[in-house]
C-alpha cells in the first residue's frame, strides 16, 4: 500500500490496471481522486481508493442521501448532498436524479429537501433514483407566496394562498423526524 496525498481531479491509476474505488471515479481512462485525501492503492483487490482524513464524503451506490434541489432541469435535477446514510457531510458534492420516468408536472423544485438513493456513478457524475414511495420530496415551500404547505394525497396545498401543487413526495413527508442522527 503507497501513501500519496491527492486532490480532486488528481490521476491515481490507469482504468486497465485498477478499478475505481472510494472517494475515487473513473473517467473513461484514467481512475481520478473525488476529494483529498491518501492514495491507497490495493494490488490484491486492484482497486485505487482515497482515505479521506474525516469521513466519507462521496455516496457509494445503494446509499441513502438527504439534500437540497440546486437545479431543475426538463428531463432532471441537480441535488447538493448533505446527508449521507443520516450522517452530514460538508462536502457539498452534487449528485442528478432523472425525472423523465415521473408522471407529476412537477417532481421537486429548487431548494426542496428531497432523499434519493445513489444507483451508480458514471464519468465523474453520481446518478440518484427517486423511484421507491419512501423517497422524493421530504420538505417544500409553497412555490407562489412561500407558505407552509400541507399534504392532500399526493400533492400539496398552501395553508396561506391556498395553491395546490404536485410534487413527488416521500411517505416521510412532513414528519419532522425523517433524520435520525447518531444512530
Amino acid at each position: 500500500m503507497s501513501k500519496f496525498y491527492t486532490f480532486p481531479g488528481d490521476k491515481i491509476a490507469s482504468i486497465e490496471e485498477y478499478e475505481a474505488g472510494y472517494n475515487t471515479f473513473d473517467d473513461g481512462n484514467m481512475v481520478r481522486a473525488a476529494t483529498v485525501g491518501e492514495k491507497d492503492i490495493d494490488k490484491v483487490t486492484r482497486t485505487a481508493k482515497i482515505k479521506h482524513p474525516k469521513m466519507l464524503s462521496i455516496p457509494r451506490v445503494g446509499d441513502t442521501i438527504i439534500g437540497k434541489v440546486a437545479a431543475v432541469m426538463s428531463s432532471m435535477i441537480a441535488v447538493t448532498i448533505d446527508y449521507i446514510n443520516g450522517k452530514p457531510t460538508t462536502s457539498k458534492v452534487e449528485c442528478v436524479c432523472s425525472t423523465r420516468n415521473i408522471r407529476k408536472k412537477n417532481v421537486a423544485l429548487v431548494n426542496d429537501i428531497v432523499t434519493l438513493k445513489i444507483i451508480n456513478h458514471l464519468n465523474g457524475t453520481i446518478h440518484a433514483a427517486m423511484d421507491e414511495s419512501d423517497l422524493g420530496v421530504l420538505f417544500t415551500k409553497c412555490r407562489k407566496c412561500g407558505g407552509k404547505v400541507v399534504q392532500m394525497r399526493d400533492a400539496i396545498k398552501c395553508t396561506e394562498c391556498s395553491w395546490i401543487d404536485e410534487r413527488k413526495l416521500s411517505t416521510n413527508f412532513g414528519k419532522s423526524d425523517f433524520l435520525k442522527l447518531r444512530e
